[in-house]
């Protein structure tokens, strides 16, 4: 059999309209997309000016949007040294972090501002940082049996602050410790009662899933 391959492209017609006006109106745009702010302009500083801001009187709370200027991770640090808190217990639950974080709250403990910091990971985190962070977070953070580090399932991102004059502090919202260049949302709460009550939760999470073996 042979096949005729002698074709002409003038002899084929296409149903299609080339044709197409790029002119036409829409109601739709491109998003706009900001540039990311560079690591290097993140600024503790803006921290610290957040922090002198807000008022923690008992039973307050205060709404905060963040502008991803500085980490998250440096509000906490921010706010219990300029507040010259002593934290008894200091209990973050976070999704993710990064080293920044972790020697944020290595200030805290070396500074003598928490006596005793409890950390709740993703396990999503633990395992993509098993060989990097982990080992840091251990390296860095294990001294004198004051931290624990819990490795759960949990999307949470939660600080409790108690402080020694029984201010029990609560921070929610969307960010991570390591949240910088997005807008985020914040609540700040001076509240026993909130405070008491995602700490119970947050306990039986450290009761199973710590990974730190203590003396009972």
């Amino acid at each position: 059999m042979e096949l005729d391959l002698n074709f002409n492209i003038e002899d084929i017609e296409l149903d299609i309209d080339f044709n197409i006006d790029n002119g036409l109106n829409t109601r739709y745009t491109k998003p706009i997309i900001d540039p990311e702010i560079k690591e290097e302009y993140l600024s503790y500083k803006k921290a610290v000016e957040l922090a002198k801001n807000i008022e923690l009187l008992k039973s307050s709370r205060q709404f905060v949007f963040l502008d991803g200027s500085f980490y998250f991770g440096d509000f906490i640090e921010a706010l219990i040294v300029e507040k010259n808190y002593f934290v008894e217990e200091l209990t973050v639950s976070t999704l993710s972090m990064n080293q920044n974080n972790i020697d944020s709250l290595a200030n805290l403990l070396k500074g003598g501002y928490v006596g005793k910091l409890n950390l709740i990971i993703s396990h999503y985190f633990y395992s993509h940082e098993r060989h990097d962070l982990i080992p840091y977070i251990y390296e860095t953070l294990d001294i004198n049996n004051q931290f624990q580090l819990v490795v759960v399932r949990s999307h949470c991102k939660i600080c409790l602050i108690k402080t020694d004059n029984n201010d029990k502090i609560v921070i929610h919202g969307s960010a991570n410790l390591r949240s910088s260049g997005n807008f985020e949302q914040m609540m700040i709460e001076n509240n026993e009662n909130l405070y008491d009550f995602n700490y119970e939760y947050q306990k039986t999470m450290m009761k199973r899933y710590s990974t730190i073996k203590k003396e009972q």
